[in-house]
């Protein structure tokens, strides 16, 4: 079992991610897998990067039923969703929750990349949050996203849209949000000054994620917070960044971190 460097179980999928020079014992990696996880009923190795606005890799069967849609289920809610054409990540499980336990009764929520609506809809769920706009501009994501509200019994209070999620707050979205969710690394900071014009004219918080590289002598907090600070510096906001933690490792020396911004 030594020979893969990750596996994630998304619903009964397993997907790993193996070496170049270990792709030979793809099958060995996957009966294994499969013996210790009594429900994985398909195991699909990662032939590329995770790569696109959609955040999608391509997949390849190693072993068991050739499908890539399953039904994960997380905090009490289920997620139908397709690991081919859709960005999921399990390892987002305590983030998704710790987010929820912030919002407060009443509370306007946009989340700008919403995906199959995970963040959106264990929101609704665990809060007494009054509407979630959540945005996506992957159809088949926000098609994933309208059963999934459909499934929880969430209905009228999670609202699917798709679109850009800065043409679509320009055009209805703008001042109306308590909290704004930025779950995609690659693109909160470009996003930001869209974000900051969904919040109320009173001020809120945004949840910016994003990547840091950062050696064992560097710790990668203090990078964000400085990233975040120039970056809303620049747009003459006033704010504060009382929390940032990393969410995971990504990579050798490579993290993905989020940062709690109230803004004034």
């Amino acid at each position: 079992m030594g020979v893969y460097t990750a596996f994630d179980i998304i619903g009964d999928i397993a997907i790993i991610k193996l070496p170049d020079s270990s792709a030979a014992k793809a099958e060995d990696v996957a009966g294994a897998i499969m013996n210790r996880h009594k429900n994985v009923k398909t195991v699909l190795v990662q032939a590329s990067a995770v790569t696109g606005d959609f955040r999608l890799r391509s997949l390849m069967l190693v072993a068991g039923e050739n499908r890539t849609c399953t039904i994960h289920k997380e905090s009490g809610c289920s997620f139908a969703v397709d690991v081919g054409s859709c960005y999921f990540s399990p390892r987002l499980l305590h983030e998704r929750m710790r987010i929820a336990r912030l919002v407060q009764p009443n509370e306007v929520v946009v989340n700008m990349f919403a995906g199959v609506g995970c963040f959106s809809i264990i929101i609704a769920r665990h809060t007494q949050a009054e509407k979630v706009f959540s945005i996506d501009m992957n159809l088949v994501a926000v098609k994933f996203m309208e059963e999934n509200i459909r499934r929880n019994r969430v209905y009228g209070k999670v609202v699917p849209l798709l679109g850009d999620a800065k043409a679509t707050i320009d055009a209805r979205l703008q001042r109306c949000a308590d909290r704004v969710l930025m779950p995609l690394p690659e693109k909160a900071f470009e996003y930001s000054s869209c974000a900051l014009s969904a919040l109320k004219a009173s001020g809120g918080w945004v949840h910016v994620h994003t990547f840091e590289h950062a050696v064992k002598t560097v710790d990668p907090t203090e990078k964000v917070r400085q990233k975040v600070a120039e970056t809303l510096g620049a747009l003459g906001v006033d704010f504060v960044v009382p929390y940032v933690r990393v969410v995971r490792s990504t990579g050798p020396n490579w993290f993905q971190l989020v940062a709690d911004v109230h803004v004034k």
